[in-house]
């Protein structure tokens, strides 16, 4: 079964988000692929990563698993270079990609570093409009907390809004996840 569409997940951290996103994938394409954008550069970290690939490697479900931390929207390009055959995609998550990015750029200070994101942001948002397969996009609601009390943190929680508002605007359906629940916010009906 081949399926199109883009989905967009958000949620609070831990609220069931990918879980959800993957059996969605599950149920709508035979087979998929995983990009995965975190980096391990911690125990903590390659903990999560490895809870992650162990609850897809359980599955019977055909998973391929491709670890892409910046150049995801080149990444979607060359994947849906075959249009009759682009793969069901799942991608995990975009606010550690967005933080990637972000870390990548902030050498080059403050201006550069947002003309980065802005870029970047607008080349993922053309690649998943684009993308010829199924594509659910995974990523944080982190707007809703506090607000960060140094410049980076408050610059990251900007541009994830930011990034997520666009994103939203290009996808299909947009669902939040709360307490492990999936409550849909945008169909394919919806209208403004």
């Amino acid at each position: 079964m081949k399926q199109q569409g883009r989905v967009l997940v958000t949620g609070g951290a831990r609220s069931g988000k990918s879980s959800f996103a993957e059996k969605l994938c599950m149920k709508r394409a035979d087979s998929g692929m995983y990009v995965a954008t975190a980096q391990a550069y911690d125990d903590e970290m390659r903990e999560r990563i490895r809870i992650h690939q162990d609850r897809r490697h359980d599955s019977t479900y055909a998973w391929e698993t491709v670890e892409e931390p910046v150049a995801l929207p080149e990444l979607l390009d060359t994947l849906g270079e075959s249009q009759s055959n682009a793969p069901a995609v799942v991608v995990d998550c975009l606010t550690l990609w967005l933080s990637n990015v972000l870390l990548q750029a902030e050498p080059e200070g403050t201006a550069a570093m947002e003309d980065q994101l802005r870029l970047q942001i607008g080349r993922l948002a053309r690649a998943v409009q684009i993308y010829p397969g199924l594509i659910i996009l995974v990523t944080n609601e982190v707007g809703s907390g506090i607000v960060p009390e140094y410049p980076l943190g408050r610059i990251y929680r900007d541009w994830a809004g930011i990034m997520n508002q666009r994103l939203a605007e290009v996808c299909d359906e947009v669902f939040l996840v709360t307490a492990g629940i999936p409550m849909e916010i945008k169909s394919r009906e919806y209208l403004i």
